[in-house]
């Protein structure tokens, strides 16, 4: 548990867990490291794990700046030269599937084997339809009811019915407990402003693109989208778990995505 001081002087926090050969594990818009908590323990075991809070999240600083993924890609990148990482593997979760696009695009030689966890290609009506909604719920009725909706778009229905008390419980330390406006809403603008979908077929890395039938957030056709464009990728639909299958159905997404790092796949 430590925190590294970027070049403009703001703070990211991060955590290393393991030896071995470096994994960067990158969380979606909520920007947590320890959305990652289901991998941590198994991950661990074979690589040297390494998971952050984006900036404007979590423990790291609350810069008041227009937040974009190229940028959270600079700041991923900056971490990694801190400990001295010239290459890793690579781990993303939906914001996190965007930034490993544009780390491979811009700085290919960072990047071993890529994982591409419930990502998207570009913002098409369905996807800016979702964030803008989510996005005026922010900005007219609060974080808390943010909050309280987010949920309703990451998690499977019946997991929420089994959960509830969990979910509601949990809800005043989501995002770490901070909750800017501002700075969730210009997240959210990077999301939308985000296309590298053109550039796909010069990713030269092995990249393994894992959707979810039932994700309703990011469906699984943008994951059948970038295994095509990709040219050396292969797909992996899970049936259940919706946008945090990682979480709701951490065996199965462990095993798929670990077979993967060590070899199988792609």
């Amino acid at each position: 548990m430590s925190e590294l001081i970027l070049p403009d002087g703001e703070t990211l926090y991060y955590e290393e867990h393991g030896t071995g050969r470096p994994l960067m594990m990158v969380a979606g818009l909520g920007g947590i490291g320890a959305y990652w908590a289901p991998q941590i323990a198994p991950f661990s075991k074979q690589f040297r794990v390494i998971l952050h809070d984006h900036r404007g999240t979590g423990g790291s600083s609350r810069s008041q700046i227009k937040y974009s993924v190229e940028q959270m890609a600079e700041d991923t990148l900056a971490l990694m030269d801190a400990l001295d990482i010239e290459q890793a593997d690579f781990i993303g979760h939906s914001t996190g599937a965007a930034i490993a696009q544009v780390i491979a695009l811009d700085h290919p030689d960072r990047l071993g084997r890529i994982i591409l966890a419930s990502g998207w290609t570009t913002a098409d009506g369905f996807f800016r339809r979702c964030f803008e909604t989510r996005k005026q719920l922010l900005m007219t009725a609060g974080p808390e009811a943010y909050i309280k909706a987010t949920p309703l778009f990451l998690h499977p229905s019946w997991w929420i019915r089994d959960n509830i008390d969990q979910i509601e419980s949990g809800e005043s330390g989501v995002y770490g407990g901070h909750h800017d406006v501002g700075i969730m809403a210009s997240r959210i603008d990077a999301l939308l402003a985000f296309d590298r979908s053109a550039d796909l077929p010069k990713i030269p890395h092995q990249v393994l693109v894992m959707g979810v039938a039932n994700d309703h957030l990011t469906p699984a056709y943008f994951s059948e989208a970038l295994a095509a464009a990709i040219p050396n990728a292969s797909l992996s639909i899970m049936q259940d778990g919706a946008h945090a299958a990682s979480q709701i159905l951490p065996d199965e997404f462990n095993a798929i995505a670990m077979d993967f790092l060590k070899g199988g796949h792609a």
